[in-house]
């Protein structure tokens, strides 16, 4: 049995550190229209979650039309849950914006009843974790606080302190990416989300580790305690996605038929 969160979070009838990992469809698209398409053919497949990178939209900037292209999203992925994010440009956001204009727009999204979870990286800070806590907690969006690093995978203990530091910043949810050198790290990676798995951290977590060496534990690390891991629909947002068709009948293996 695989590392079950002692906390679950229930959302449009998806159960988040519950007995079975989720699988997450990412979607990048410039314009509105790329947007709609590439949703509408996720949402064929059947996703537990679908994540809109909103750093790769090219009006990203321009709050009403980010609000109006949710509008549009969510009436075409219906009822699967959405996770929005916009990601910062020092852990690979596609786009550099303003502080003041980042949290503008996650601010909007939260606040427009259309996404479910809303991404944010642990490295804003307290000031900006709580600006967004403040709204997540009114409007019942989940939060996830995450870490990436795309150069190294760092030791165990700087893991889990990072996953505790995210939790203790308020996360529903604590995300830690990292990129291996060789498949050591990717065992510390695994080790460590087990170790934090069984620490205070009582909520859904969420660990990878990217590039091809990780793609390990996109496919295994539901057995180790993370709880989401994210799949190509039709593009990848991270270095070692698999295709959501192949990433089933691996899991399917490991966790039973879906």
């Amino acid at each position: 049995m695989r590392q079950q969160s002692r906390k679950q979070i229930r959302i449009r009838g998806v159960v988040v550190g519950g007995p079975l990992p989720l699988i997450c469809l990412p979607l990048v698209a410039e314009s509105g229209a790329e947007l709609i398409d590439q949703a509408a053919g996720l949402a064929a497949l059947k996703p537990d979650l679908i994540e809109w990178r909103a750093d790769g939209f090219g009006a990203v900037e321009d709050v009403a039309a980010c609000l109006s292209a949710l509008g549009e999203l969510r009436r075409t992925i219906g009822e699967i849950p959405l996770i929005f994010t916009c990601r910062i440009d020092q852990e690979g956001g596609m786009r550099t914006l303003a502080q003041g204009k980042r949290l503008e727009v996650i601010v909007a999204a939260i606040t427009s009843g259309t996404i479910d979870l809303v991404d944010i990286e642990l490295c804003n800070g307290p000031e900006f974790i709580d600006a967004v806590r403040k709204h997540t907690q009114a409007h019942r969006v989940a939060l996830i606080i995450s870490y990436h690093n795309f150069k190294e995978t760092p030791d165990e203990t700087f893991i889990c302190n990072k996953l505790l530091a995210a939790w203790r910043a308020g996360a529903d949810i604590p995300k830690l990416a990292v990129m291996p050198k060789d498949y050591g790290d990717v065992l510390i990676l695994l080790g460590a989300t087990n170790k934090a798995r069984n620490s205070a951290i009582d909520s859904p977590l969420v660990t990878m580790s990217m590039g091809e060496q990780g793609a390990i534990s996109r496919l295994a690390g539901g057995l180790f305690g993370s709880d989401i891991t994210f799949a190509i629909g039709r593009a990848a947002s991270a270095p070692g996605q698999i295709p959501i068709a192949q990433l089933r009948t691996g899991m399917a293996i490991l966790f039973g038929d879906r």
